[in-house]
C-alpha cells in the first residue's frame, strides 16, 4: 500500500495539471483552515465562504507555490489575508443581519450554548461568559497579533510556521505572542480574580 502523498507532492501534481489533487489538499486542510478562520473572524458562515476562498486561490496561485516551502504556513498565509481583508472590508460596510437572533453575533455554535454535564447551571453560565470574553478579547486584538495567538495556541503551528505565515523572524513570532499574552492578561484579568 503507497503512503500518503505529503502536501509538496501533491502541489506539485496540482502544478503539473493534475486538478484532482486539489480534492486531496481540500480534504486534508479543510477542517483546520475553516478551525482558523471561524475563530478569527467569529462568524461559522463567513468562515466556511472564506475557506472554499482560500482553496480557490491555492488553484489560482498553484504556480507560485514553492516546493522547498512549508505549505501549511503558505495556506495559512492566503487564509490569514483573506481574514484580515474581509474583516476591512466588514468594517467599512456594516450590514444588520435580518437572521441571526439579537445578541447571538453568528459565532454561537450547538457546544458554546450547551452546558457542561457535570457542575451546577451557574458553574456552567460563568464558563460561558468566560469563553466568550476569551473569544471577544482575541477578535479585538490587531491582525499580527490575533494571527500569531490563533496559529499557535489552536493550530499548533511552530514559531518557524508563523514566521512564513506573517513573514517575519521566529524571534518577532515570540515577541508578538509575548505582547499577544500580556494584552490578553489585562483585558482578562477580572476573570482571573472572580
Amino acid at each position: 500500500m503507497d503512503a500518503e502523498p505529503d502536501d509538496s507532492q501533491l502541489m506539485l501534481r496540482l502544478q503539473n495539471g493534475e486538478d484532482t489533487a486539489l480534492n486531496q489538499i481540500m480534504t486534508r486542510w479543510q477542517i483546520p483552515l475553516s478551525r482558523f478562520i471561524f475563530r478569527y473572524v467569529g462568524d461559522r458562515e463567513e468562515a466556511l465562504d472564506l475557506a472554499q476562498e482560500t482553496f480557490v486561490r491555492v488553484y489560482e496561485n498553484r504556480h507560485r507555490y514553492r516546493a522547498n516551502a512549508k505549505f501549511s504556513s503558505w495556506l495559512f498565509t492566503i487564509a490569514s489575508n483573506l481574514c484580515r481583508n474581509h474583516l476591512r472590508w466588514v468594517h467599512r460596510h456594516p450590514t444588520i443581519s435580518l437572521t441571526r437572533e439579537e445578541g447571538d453575533g453568528g459565532s454561537a455554535n450547538a457546544a458554546d450554548r450547551l452546558p457542561s454535564l457535570g457542575g451546577t447551571p451557574f458553574d456552567a453560565a460563568e464558563s460561558s461568559d468566560t469563553a466568550r470574553c476569551v473569544k471577544e478579547s482575541i477578535q479585538s486584538l490587531p491582525h499580527d497579533l490575533k494571527t500569531v495567538v490563533l496559529l499557535f495556541e489552536y493550530e499548533q503551528l511552530s514559531y518557524e510556521e508563523i514566521a512564513g505565515v506573517l513573514d517575519c523572524s521566529p524571534k518577532a513570532v515570540e515577541t508578538r505572542l509575548y505582547r499577544a499574552r500580556k494584552i490578553l492578561r489585562e483585558k482578562l484579568g477580572s476573570l482571573v480574580h472572580r
